[in-house]
């Protein structure tokens, strides 16, 4: 059956979305425990060439994606360290992780250019839901990884909106004088939100590696990490919010290689720069609405919390 042309590219603007939206996630809960973490580029290229150095030489793409996880993690304990324990600039130290996690997969993966990969996700349409005319196509004949990321997504929304661990995760990001004054352990919390943060990064670069584009190039996250941050303040701290924004950014990112299909030419540059204009253009909105109107901002975000003055 012929796919409409529009319908093809929402399909792949999900799956272009996903390396976005996972990473945003990740970012969402280290902010909602107050912690801005500016390093989700560099954790998503290190999760991304060691997702793709340990899926070929185990031959399982899963080994590699929990490999890429682990590695997330580690970066993420590095930036936890550095701005919970020592108390240092949030933003300092997250630039230093992207710039570090550039320069380090780099000179891992230089041997690894234009080496093949077998082991990656294929897609696996979901029996019935695939077979849906429109929505089918578009959410429910991709591969495992999507499917995750769709659960994760309402997971994530449950756990911080409709349980107590969630209101204790918030309530630190709020105010964690106050949370520790109630018997919260809250460098406990963060350093727990900081690194699941850098899990969920380094998920998304092995979804680059291992399934959106299998292979390893240097730098293929080509900014995402960037974009997965605006996401969080598009999505108002949000799960089901950042999933639409992912979902938005993933088509427009994508849309170039479909113009030529609906009879549209326009210049290959001008659509390269598209994500990243609307990338801008959503941050001075967001900006914008936070002065006008309260919005989910935590109010701790990038404070280091000093228990001495509580």
């Amino acid at each position: 059956m012929e796919v409409s042309p529009w319908i093809a590219i929402l399909a792949t603007g999900i799956v272009a979305g996903i390396p976005i939206l996972l990473a945003a996630l990740g970012e969402i809960l280290a902010e909602r425990a107050g912690v801005i973490n500016l390093g989700v580029e560099g954790m998503m290229l290190i999760g991304a060439v060691v997702g793709f150095m340990v899926s070929l030489q185990s031959n399982s793409p899963w080994v590699g994606l929990i490999a890429a996880v682990l590695a997330g993690a580690m970066m993420a304990l590095i930036h936890a360290f550095l701005t919970i324990t020592l108390r240092a600039n949030q933003v300092v130290s997250g630039l230093a992780l992207t710039i570090f996690g550039t320069g380090l997969s780099g000179y891992l993966g230089k041997s690894f250019i234009g080496v093949p990969l077998t082991a990656t996700f294929k897609p696996v349409p979901v029996p019935g839901l695939s077979q849906i005319p429109a929505i089918g196509p578009i959410f429910f004949n991709h591969d495992l990884l999507v499917y995750i990321a769709y659960g994760l997504v309402a997971l994530l929304w449950f756990f911080l909106f409709r349980t107590r661990s969630g209101l204790e995760l918030r309530a630190v990001g709020e105010n964690p004088a106050a949370a520790d004054a109630a018997g919260l352990n809250v460098f406990l919390i963060r350093y727990a939100c900081v690194i699941a943060g850098g899990m969920f990064a380094g998920m998304a670069g092995a979804y680059l590696s291992l399934a959106y584009a299998p292979s390893w190039l240097e730098n293929m996250t080509a900014g995402r990490g960037w974009i997965a941050v605006a996401l969080v303040i598009f999505g108002v701290w949000n799960p089901t919010k950042a999933f639409l924004g992912s979902f938005f950014f993933g088509t427009i990112d994508v849309l170039g290689f479909h113009m030529q299909t609906l009879g549209i030419v326009v210049s290959s540059f001008f659509l390269k720069m598209l994500p990243y204009v609307f990338t801008i253009a959503v941050l001075i909105v967001a900006t914008r609405e936070t002065k006008t109107r309260r919005v989910a901002i935590p109010e701790a975000l990038g404070v280091p919390y000093v228990r001495e003055e509580r």
